[in-house]
């Protein structure tokens, strides 16, 4: 397995269009990252440039102690996994993982070998004489896996390798590439769409939106301290909510803002210090809490909070819990609450603020303030 370096990575194509600009990342050998964002953000160009199925504009890709920009997809040492699976529908599932080994010359007997203990690993053996018409989405995603796997290369890529699949499959195979991934010890770059999966599988997670990485960091570290608007709605599901608000001192060194609820205003205290905020008095910020950080009161278990009277105007049950939904100074604001507690829609019911986690952004720039 390799490392992965991407120094100050940009394209730019023919027409002018600049469609990454400028992208740093740094990931050790063994870690998986995931290149998270929604259309049109960069994630699979950059996946091809590091395959070299898309050249590099300016900056350098380094796999390993190598640098890659000019190396033809075969020199790179890398295995991809497409979300169409591109299995060659003439062959056998044992001919498709072993077509790669066939390539480099690897002996017969060799190739039996790891072709054996690659389905073994899959749990595909089974399926070793049948052809990918013959198989489901998430058996052909499978024997993917395993032509990847079979050439012990040095940087896998997937590219929203789930995407095909219904969505107890996704669940399932994401299961299967987390454990893969514990077993191989292999450097993975991952691109999806989707947050859940970002969140489920990385050790890192860059959150790219116009070409540009908006955060780069663990899991917990986006979810808990995101670094804009983008990032905090982008990453969580529920996303966080986003409350408009004005700044106003309370007390000697307090802050706290009004929210109106179905024409009633209710003052709330932040935990942060008003000379902290001193810049930002007065001014239009955006308030972002969790769901999971407003919810009744007997969920709280006792966390100190502050408790609001509110109307609400939808609930989405889940099963553990239920999703109320009131709207606070003229935004939805999605809350968890215990399926018993939850009131019907119409009714008011106390809702509890835990403003331990929460964040402010700038109403302007969508950066984080604080």
């Amino acid at each position: 397995m390799a490392a992965l370096t991407i120094k100050n990575v940009r394209k730019v194509y023919n027409n002018g269009v600049e469609v990454l600009k400028g992208i740093d990342i740094d990931i050790q050998d063994g870690q998986f990252l995931i290149l998270v964002g929604g259309s049109g953000s960069g994630k699979s160009t950059l996946l091809n440039m590091i395959a070299g199925l898309e050249t590099v504009t300016s900056g350098e890709i380094k796999i390993g102690d190598r640098v890659v920009n000019d190396l033809p997809p075969k020199d790179r040492d890398i295995a991809m996994v497409f979300q169409s699976y591109a299995l060659y529908p003439s062959m056998t599932v044992r001919e498709n993982i072993a077509f790669g080994l066939g390539v480099k010359k690897v002996p017969k007997a060799e190739q039996e070998e790891i072709v054996a203990r690659v389905a073994e690993t899959l749990q595909i053996t089974h399926l070793l004489d049948r052809r990918p018409a013959q198989l489901s989405g998430g058996q052909r995603q499978r024997v993917a896996m395993g032509r990847a796997i079979s050439r012990k290369p040095s940087l896998f890529l997937f590219d929203e390798p789930l995407s095909n699949l219904d969505a107890k499959l996704r669940v399932e195979m994401r299961a299967e590439i987390k454990l893969l991934h514990q077993r191989l010890k292999s450097t993975i770059v991952y691109v999806t769409h989707d947050q859940i999966e970002a969140m489920t599988l990385g050790d890192l997670i860059a959150v790219m939106k116009d070409g540009v990485v908006q955060q780069l960091g663990t899991p917990q570290e986006i979810y808990d301290n995101p670094a804009n608007l983008f990032v905090a709605g982008f990453i969580g599901s529920p996303s966080m909510n986003f409350i408009p608000c004005t700044l106003k001192e309370d007390g000697a060194d307090g802050v706290q803002v009004q929210l109106e609820n179905a024409g009633q205003l209710m003052s709330l205290k932040l935990p942060f210090s008003a000379t902290q905020l001193r810049a930002k008095m007065g001014t239009e910020v955006v308030l972002g809490v969790r769901p999971e950080q407003i919810t009744d009161l007997s969920s709280a278990h006792g966390e100190s909070g502050q408790s609001l009277q509110c109307k609400i105007d939808m609930t989405e049950p889940t099963g553990p819990d239920t999703l109320v939904i009131t709207r606070l100074n003229g935004a939805n604001v999605t809350c968890r609450t215990h399926p018993r507690e939850a009131v019907k829609v119409g009714q008011t019911m106390a809702l509890n603020f835990n403003l331990s986690k929460a964040a402010l952004f700038d109403a302007k720039s969508g950066e984080r303030i604080i």
